[in-house]
């Protein structure tokens, strides 16, 4: 008994006493407007529809309000800082980013631990690495990060992109490569684009036209392909795809070798029209290779005239096929690497294929060659996820990268043809991985579908239903959700935390038929498998319901918020971040309606309206109903998922929220949907989501 007693005072290192309540909350007033809509007959409040403008002063009061009412609870969480500190510490190694080759050099990324955006760095072989681009002088506080990048054929010349405060708007800048001066080649308002260099002449870019109104949260849905001239203005940039034809998403992308311009062209996040164009032949058309927008399709590579194509028409796992340029059409594919019963997910590097394959969300690796014949099988470290595997077909080594939730990603190279592995990067982290444990577990969902979930504690962990639990879930739009190191989690698992990620439908670890199974008229069962995870962690005593958190972001987000309005019993702490919330609304911003393809719209039919109306996070915030203590989270600069979404479900969870759990708002100041945050506030939100969490599950200490 003494000993059991000991186990479990080593396993759980945080003292959980019971919370010394905050005082009531008071929060700002929000004030309620009359709009309501009628869609197919049925009224849809919307007091709320004024949060909406992002340009107005009382949106910006409102959103002021919120925030000192959040600080000012997490400011008297005793610990908060001290998990700041923690995070910091773990945080500042130094990491870096996949090796490239550009011309004589080869680049990678480094950050030294602690610094706002990761660097730059290239060197010649036997050289000295030297800086090649510092966002970090971008902007004093970090708020402008880099995007995109691309460089001409020879490597003299590179073009990337900026964002500024986290927006997807962009600006693409010029340089010479070689004396790293800019060449005063600025371009303004892009967005979702790839730059494509067509030799030393100029390159290819993506972008829409300047929406009227908000251009944080007005619709975008008309994107086109230029090409812009070196030397020349913006102005005279000439539209080479998508001027007569309207597609949502537009990207353009040229072959190593510059033989080809791809362009592939979709109306929603799922499905693309294939076309390519033949640069060596003058004033030459688009040959089109898909005209519909059924299935995903890319060309991979090219070897002269014969195409590579990575397709999952008639291959919901995936294939590669073979087609020659002059025929590129569906009727002329041959099968080069065929669809297996796992997914399929390749890169292209030294002359060699590599098939990274997902099994139950764990990467495989196989080498091929050219021929399609079967080199090797790639030895990886241990269950986790493999990337990289890429490069130019003249390159003597190929990086890839491991990783896995106790695992910081390392970085290896290897010789494609020997298939000798070096260990070429390997973080120094405060994170002693060898005192945890990850377990994949599967567990049947409501309909008696089996989902895989991953599970990752201190070995000590005794089973006893009092282990703080973060569950963690995104399930749609064909996103897989593998496995992966973050300082974060490393800090939840070292205060004795369980982290938990669940494989739910909707995602892609089992290719398009597990997507489909999380989509539109299916969308609930997402929200069934993320339901059944938590029943599982709870029903095998890793947590309980007074200790269990769920928290996801975007489509993570929405899931979390309808999960926690169908079942706020379950969890003790809700986590939806950057999330969508309005699900009768969300395709009137910015290039949501791209998104109709997982979720439909309630303009469709009278059927998806109420379908969406039934699980709208927003639309079913109910009078009298103790929610979970509630963390949402957003910034003010995010065009991908507006913040009007979590401003309007926070309104609706203070004014209906009948238990005494706090609804809090988080709302980021110059940043964005996540991509390119500084180092230093991504520290800070994670600070405080983890101190709320743990605070209202009613932990008053931590070691």
């Amino acid at each position: 008994m003494k000993k059991l007693l000991l186990m479990v005072t080593s396993a759980v290192i945080l003292s959980s006493c019971g919370p010394e309540p905050h005082k009531p909350i008071i929060y700002p007033v929000t004030e309620k407007g009359n709009v309501v809509d009628t869609i197919f007959g049925t009224p849809v409040p919307d007091p709320y529809r004024w949060l909406e403008d992002d340009m107005s002063e009382k949106t910006a009061n409102w959103v002021e309000e919120q925030n000192k009412v959040t600080f000012g609870y997490l400011e008297k969480i005793p610990y908060r800082n001290k998990i700041k500190d923690r995070l910091t510490k773990m945080w500042n190694y130094e990491s870096y980013g996949m090796p490239f080759k550009e011309g004589d050099y080869t680049y990678f990324t480094k950050n030294d631990g602690l610094q706002e955006q990761s660097v730059y760095y290239r060197q010649k072989e036997g050289g000295e690495p030297e800086v090649f681009l510092d966002p970090n002088r971008f902007s004093a506080d970090g708020s402008i990060s880099l995007g995109e990048m691309g460089f001409s054929s020879d490597g003299s010349l590179v073009a990337y992109s900026i964002s500024e405060g986290g927006s997807d708007w962009r600006k693409i800048i010029t340089m010479d490569a070689l004396s790293k001066k800019h060449i005063g080649d600025t371009l303004d308002n892009i967005k979702f684009s790839g730059i494509a260099w067509q030799g030393n002449e100029g390159f290819y870019y993506s972008s829409y036209d300047k929406p009227q109104g908000s251009e944080l949260s007005a619709m975008t849905d008309h994107h086109k392909l230029y090409f812009h001239k070196l030397g020349t203005g913006q102005s005279d940039d000439k539209v080479v795809f998508g001027a007569d034809l309207k597609r949502r998403y537009v990207g353009g992308y040229v072959t190593e070798d510059k033989r080809y311009l791809i362009v592939s062209a979709s109306i929603s996040t799922t499905g693309n029209e294939l076309y390519i164009k033949d640069l060596t032949a003058g004033n030459s058309d688009f040959k089109v290779v898909v005209n519909n927008f059924n299935n995903d399709h890319s060309v991979i590579h090219n070897e002269g005239s014969k195409l590579f194509i990575l397709t999952n028409l008639n291959a919901p796992n995936a294939r590669i096929v073979t087609a020659d340029a002059s025929k590129p059409g569906i009727e002329n594919w041959t099968d080069f690497i065929p669809e297996t019963e796992n997914v399929l997910e390749p890169s292209t590097g030294a002359g060699y294929f590599f098939a990274r394959y997902l099994i139950d969300a764990i990467s495989k690796v196989k080498q091929y060659d050219i021929k399609g014949t079967l080199v090797r099988e790639i030895e990886l470290p241990g269950p986790g996820s493999a990337s990289g595997f890429s490069g130019k077909k003249n390159v003597n080594e190929i990086y890839f990268s491991f990783t896995n939730y106790t695992t910081p990603s390392v970085i290896y190279k290897m010789d494609p043809k020997s298939g000798e592995t070096q260990v070429f990067k390997k973080p120094l982290i405060l994170f002693k991985d060898e005192e945890y444990t990850t377990e994949q577990v599967f567990y049947n969902s409501k309909d008696g579908t089996k989902v895989p979930m991953i599970i990752t504690y201190k070995k000590t962990m005794v089973h006893n239903g009092k282990n703080p639990t973060m569950l963690y879930g995104y399930g749609g739009f064909n996103v897989s959700t593998t496995p992966g190191f973050s300082v974060t989690i490393a800090e939840w698992l070292e205060l004795g935390g369980v982290y938990a990620v669940a494989n739910i439908r909707g995602g892609g670890e089992y290719g398009e038929e597990w997507h489909l199974a999380g989509t539109r008229m299916n969308k609930q069962n997402v929200f069934d498998d993320f339901i059944a995870a938590a029943e599982f962690l709870i029903a095998n005593k890793y947590t309980s319901g007074d200790y269990l958190s769920l928290r996801g972001g975007s489509n993570g987000g929405l899931l979390v918020g309808a999960v926690m309005t169908q079942r706020p019993d379950l969890m003790k702490v809700a986590i939806p971040m950057v999330g969508v919330m309005d699900m009768l609304r969300y395709h009137k911003f910015t290039a949501g309606a791209g998104w109709a393809y997982d979720y439909g719209t309630a303009d469709d039919n009278p059927e998806m309206f109420r379908y969406l109306l039934g699980f709208s996070p927003v639309h079913n915030v109910k009078e009298g109903v103790s929610y979970p203590a509630t963390f949402i989270t957003t910034s003010d600069h995010d065009d991908r998922v507006v913040p009007a979404h979590s401003f309007k479900f926070a309104a609706q969870m203070q004014e209906k929220q009948s238990g005494k759990n706090p609804v809090l708002i988080r709302i980021e100041t110059k940043t964005g949907h996540g991509a390119g945050t500084s180092v230093s506030k991504s520290i800070e939100l994670y600070a405080d989501m983890i101190s709320f969490t743990l605070w209202n599950m009613g932990i008053k200490n931590i070691n």
